[in-house]
């Protein structure tokens, strides 16, 4: 009897020390994610600055791809007509100031998938696994296929009626034309430019003096072009002719677009 006592007594202590770890086992998976979640303070987040408009990519590397390639997007606005600011804003955020998977592996620095593509390929895991991106033998090629990417396309030809260093039009025109989804694509662009100074590089190929082309820059007689507007409503809004807005803007004919961003008054030094 008391043999059959004790083995009932230790079933039991046995039965509750199994429950105890069970229970102990499902806090143990649950609990790292709250303590995760709870110990992230706002001072140990990044701003939406950092994150949303401009990538979060160390200011050395920026610094030294621009230094790099500044002379090649240089070469490629004179013979095709993008900004270099542009063309090397697109370059750092594209590539990741030169770190990204793609450069390493075929010197793609615009992230240009295949499409008509004859030459060589990588396959590089992108919105789809395993997509197909053109393959350069040296960086400046890529330079040139981008902007042949840009001059050959329709859709991209009203960018090409922008003052020649309208680094806002532009990038606010690549994303209207489809050139990429992300709605701050444009911003991130832009901060690109200005926080690196990137427009200096439009201005020493457009021969202008830096004090003047400053004042290009910081001008605040800028407008957006909406829905409907045309050249005959802006001139009558802010009191210029369609022919100084066409000659302030480099503009070829009268067509303009939603989103374009245009001069609305001379400047002092010309343009």
């Amino acid at each position: 009897m008391k043999m059959r006592l004790l083995l009932i007594m230790i079933t039991g202590f046995l039965i509750t020390s199994c429950g105890g770890s069970k229970k102990i086992s499902q806090n143990s998976k649950t609990n790292p994610d709250t303590t995760v979640t709870s110990s992230v303070n706002k001072s140990d987040t990044t701003s939406e600055d950092e994150t949303t408009i401009v990538p979060s990519i160390p200011k050395d590397n920026v610094s030294a791809y621009v230094q790099e390639y500044a002379a090649i997007a240089q070469e490629e606005m004179r013979q095709y007509g993008i900004p270099a600011s542009i063309t090397l804003a697109q370059g750092v955020l594209e590539s990741g100031a030169g770190n990204g998977e793609l450069v390493k592996k075929a010197n793609n620095h615009f992230g240009i998938k295949c499409h008509d593509w004859k030459g060589a390929t990588v396959y590089h895991d992108d919105d789809e696994k395993g997509e197909c991106f053109r393959k350069y033998s040296l960086p400046k090629f890529s330079y040139r296929d981008h902007s042949l990417f840009l001059t050959n396309r329709g859709r991209y030809s009203s960018l090409f009626k922008l003052p020649k260093d309208d680094y806002k039009g532009w990038a606010k025109g690549l994303r209207a034309a489809g050139y990429a989804t992300d709605k701050k694509y444009p911003d991130k662009l832009i901060r690109i430019v200005e926080k690196y100074q990137l427009y200096r590089y439009d201005g020493e190929v457009l021969g202008k003096e830096e004090s003047d082309y400053r004042k290009v820059v910081d001008k605040k007689d800028q407008h957006t072009v909406k829905k409907g507007e045309t050249l005959y409503r802006l001139s009558k809004k802010y009191n210029i002719s369609v022919e100084d807005l066409k000659k302030i803007n480099s503009l070829d004919g009268d067509e303009i677009f939603e989103g374009q961003v245009l001069y609305v008054q001379p400047f002092e030094s010309g343009y």
